[in-house]
């Protein structure tokens, strides 16, 4: 596939690109979208044609043996798991109009709800030659569509100015504004919303046993046994069965355990419940969370408090706790914008959609301004 001079290719194999190319683009300054985490969803089988998220990566080069230039990290999709960009509701309508929505293809960060480049380059030429690439690929082989979710506000507009529909939709980030400590934060609420996190706080620390954080070599492989105990039954509450297979998570200790934040609940020297983060060079993203014991607040002390205690205490400008959740707004977490593009093969549907999504952004934003006046914060 060409774009001026540029080809695209398309691997069915992460392995397929050397990890220092991959990385070389951009790719390796995000801990999902790096080589290193690709591989370890493949090589795990938490991805792949049973999973339903088949790899099918991008690839643009100078000619077919140039240096490389962009990636995109796409997967053809035999169903819309694991995305949380929803759009199950128009599947449902494809199939009513007689289509076949699946396969799609889906340029993402499989299971996770995280915003960041999807169309990895630093020449914007290069970003286009991946969109067309990708609307190219649906052509070529009768899919329904292209989609690329959680991009960057940068790559929407791209996206836009070259016939793909955008998307707005919002998630809930925490803020760093320079807090010296939590009690710093804590001043900046007004004073019932400080009062009702401090006892929060107290509540859940009072569980009987001790909060731990551990990155890097203090993460064990019997941390991760009991991480997986966790997950397990996270997992089979929310979607019926974990999306990621227990040798992800050995994969993950070999290779990046030194990008994770592991926050343990332990009680007489049992861990009981936790947290998984992986770590930004600016910021901590809460992942996974999972516990064997019911405690009150303790699932908000390890998913949100004391990610707030890292992220100050490490500088990090910012906390994503993932997809979803208005409880996270009482705990100083706002509403933010977060982006994704959509081409569609059929005309019919495609300008049916464009309206639904004219009016979705709108209702976005709207929501948006009055979840932010109904914030914690004091006025002023």
């Amino acid at each position: 596939m060409s774009h001026m001079d540029l080809t695209v290719t398309v691997h069915p194999a992460i392995a397929e690109i050397p990890a220092a190319d991959w990385d070389r683009t951009g790719a390796g300054a995000n801990p999902f979208t790096s080589h290193r985490f690709l591989a370890a969803l493949e090589a795990s089988g938490s991805v792949g044609e049973e999973a339903g998220w088949i790899p099918a990566h991008l690839a643009a080069r100078t000619g077919e043996d140039g240096p490389l230039l962009g990636v995109a990290p796409c997967y053809l999709k035999l169903h819309s798991q694991g995305e949380y960009i929803f759009d199950f509701a128009w599947a449902e309508a494809y199939a009513r109009a007689g289509g076949q929505y699946y396969p799609k293809l889906q340029c993402a960060i499989p299971f996770t709800p995280v915003a960041g480049p999807r169309l990895i380059a630093a020449d914007p030429e290069v970003q286009r030659a991946l969109l067309s690439a990708m609307s190219q690929l649906c052509r070529q082989n009768g899919l329904s569509g292209a989609h690329v979710t959680f991009c960057t506000a940068q790559e929407a507009a791209l996206g836009a100015d070259t016939g793909f529909l955008a998307r707005r939709t919002q998630q809930f980030h925490w803020l760093n504004d320079g807090y010296a400590s939590y009690d710093d934060f804590l001043a900046r609420l007004s004073s019932r919303k400080r009062k009702a996190l401090r006892k929060e706080r107290e509540k859940a620390q009072a569980f009987g046993g001790t909060i731990r954080q551990l990155s890097g070599n203090e993460i064990e492989p019997r941390h991760w046994d009991a991480f997986w105990e966790f997950y397990q039954d996270t997992g089979a509450r929310k979607w019926g069965h974990p999306y990621l297979t227990r040798p992800f998570f050995e994969r993950l200790h070999e290779t990046m355990r030194d990008d994770c934040l592991l926050v343990l609940a332990e009680r007489d020297g049992r861990p009981i419940a936790g947290a998984l983060n992986l770590l930004g060079p600016d910021a901590i993203f809460g992942r996974y969370w999972g516990m064997i014991e019911e405690h009150p607040f303790l699932h908000f002390e390890l998913c949100y408090h004391q990610a707030i205690d890292f992220a100050i205490a490490r500088g990090l400008s910012r906390v994503e706790a993932g997809a979803q959740g208005e409880h996270k707004l009482a705990r100083g977490y706002l509403p933010m914008e977060t982006h994704s593009l959509h081409w569609v093969a059929d005309p019919g549907f495609r300008r049916a959609l464009a309206d639904y999504l004219e009016q979705e952004r709108n209702a976005v934003g709207e929501e948006i301004t009055a979840l932010r006046d109904w914030g914690p914060f004091r006025r002023g």
